[in-house]
């Protein structure tokens, strides 16, 4: 085959076209000359051929296929009894008056090359003629092109089946597109692209307002003032040893650490752990920020777990320098004194560096805005919230949810000691409807 035989004609080959139309070369010297297959040239030329007015002044009636035999007299009323196909009356045409006219076609037209270009006898020819231009048809083609790329390429039927998909999933319980089209993608019947094309040109009843990342976030302002308090414990434990111990075992199994925080008044804290292998989020309900509470839940796991499990599950937990998390020495030994976990620290001002759990602190904040109260919040309420948020499929898990993902690459002990469950997909809400 002749190479890029599988790409658009190009508005210098559609030149060479018409120049070989012109000096009546063949659709197979013409193919060669443009690199395409002759039946390619064959269907732009027939394609793309344009009937064109003749501009001459004294055509005045192009022939009729009954001329020959035609013996019609006095169309115009005039009883002259003269054959009205010799008439040379002004404004008389037969093409006007005869109901009997039809207009002849060129059989030359029929047939290989399909146009007039190369006819010697197209400057006096009274039959209508057919020209391919390069501009014409290069105008056409991008025309089509840019058409068929543009408004709704729906049924109402079907814009109205996707709307009573998408209204209850996004606007009632606010999932995203992504966990719906992983669910859905076969009933919505477009692209992911498309969909979004559509919310934004107001098809649905959804609107850009009703999806999670239409509002932008605020620049954090970083903090000028160095704190003053105690930074031993993170000795051998920065985020540069953090780094250096993943070099060296390149396999283990990462855990991110955190808390949110509800309002500034309150006492109340939720303490996050985040599984980087599969997006894992467990969250436990602390009564006070401080370390005595986050070393009892290192004791819950160890108790509900196991030794065994807990290392398994724990090999690495990274977390911030937050003065809840400054008991490294206990936080990293089991109620016995053996060692337990290692514990290390992102750089000051730097969250990024734990992206997995601030990104999950994100489905939070959808049931919990910032700012809002946690006072009402208890264990039923907490695992509720955590159940929804690890069902929720996502794109950078390839359209799979974190607990679909920890059921294969976690010790599933987890999941019994925590109450880990699976929320169907279409009842997945992430909104504050889901505590009330």
């Amino acid at each position: 085959m002749n190479k890029g035989n599988q790409k658009h004609i190009t508005f210098e080959q559609r030149v060479e076209i018409e120049k070989g139309l012109t000096e009546n070369k063949s659709f197979a010297e013409i193919a060669r000359i443009i690199g395409k297959d002759p039946s390619t040239v064959s269907k732009e030329v027939r394609l793309h051929a344009q009937v064109k007015e003749r501009p001459d002044p004294g055509y005045t009636n192009p022939p009729c296929i009954h001329r020959k035999d035609c013996q019609i007299v006095c169309l115009c009323d005039d009883q002259c009894g003269r054959l009205c196909k010799i008439c040379r009356k002004p404004d008389f045409r037969c093409i006007d008056i005869c109901p009997g006219y039809e207009t002849a076609e060129c059989a030359k037209l029929k047939k290989p090359p399909y146009v007039c270009n190369g006819c010697g006898k197209k400057t006096h020819c009274s039959m209508p003629r057919k020209f391919y231009s390069s501009k014409y048809a290069h105008d056409e083609y991008r025309r089509v092109l840019v058409d068929c790329r543009s408004g709704i390429n729906q049924t109402p039927e079907s814009i109205q089946a996707m709307n009573d998909i998408l209204v209850p999933l996004i606007k009632d319980k606010h999932q995203s597109i992504g966990h719906v089209y992983a669910t859905h993608a076969e009933e919505l019947g477009c692209s992911r692209r498309t969909l979004y094309s559509y919310i934004n040109d107001s098809v649905f009843d959804v609107r850009n307002g009703d999806l999670r990342r239409a509002v932008r976030y605020k620049k954090r302002k970083k903090s000028t003032q160095a704190s003053a308090r105690d930074r031993s414990y993170r000795k051998g434990h920065n985020y540069e040893d953090f780094l250096k111990y993943l070099k060296e075992h390149p396999d283990v199994n990462v855990v991110e650490m955190d808390c949110v925080e509800g309002q500034k008044t309150e006492n109340k804290v939720i303490l996050t752990f985040t599984f980087r292998n599969c997006n894992l989020m467990l969250m436990f309900l602390l009564e006070h920020q401080n370390q005595d509470c986050v070393l009892e839940v290192f004791k819950w796991l160890e108790n509900n777990l196991g030794k065994e499990a807990f290392k398994k599950l724990f090999p690495v937990i990274l977390t911030d320098g937050g003065t809840e998390f400054s008991a490294r020495e206990a936080m990293e030994t089991f109620s016995d004194g053996s060692e337990s976990t290692i514990v290390f620290y992102c750089d000051p001002y730097c969250f990024w560096q734990k992206g997995a759990c601030e990104k999950n602190h994100e489905y939070i904040r959808y049931i919990r805005p910032k700012g809002s109260s946690f006072a009402d919040l208890d264990k039923d309420k907490i695992h509720r919230m955590m159940n929804h948020i690890n069902s929720e499929k996502r794109d950078s898990l390839n359209g799979h949810s974190p607990y679909e993902l920890s059921l294969l690459l976690l010790d599933n002990s987890i999941h019994k000691a925590l109450g880990l469950e699976h929320i169907a997909p279409d009842d997945v809400m992430l909104c504050p409807a889901l505590l009330k």
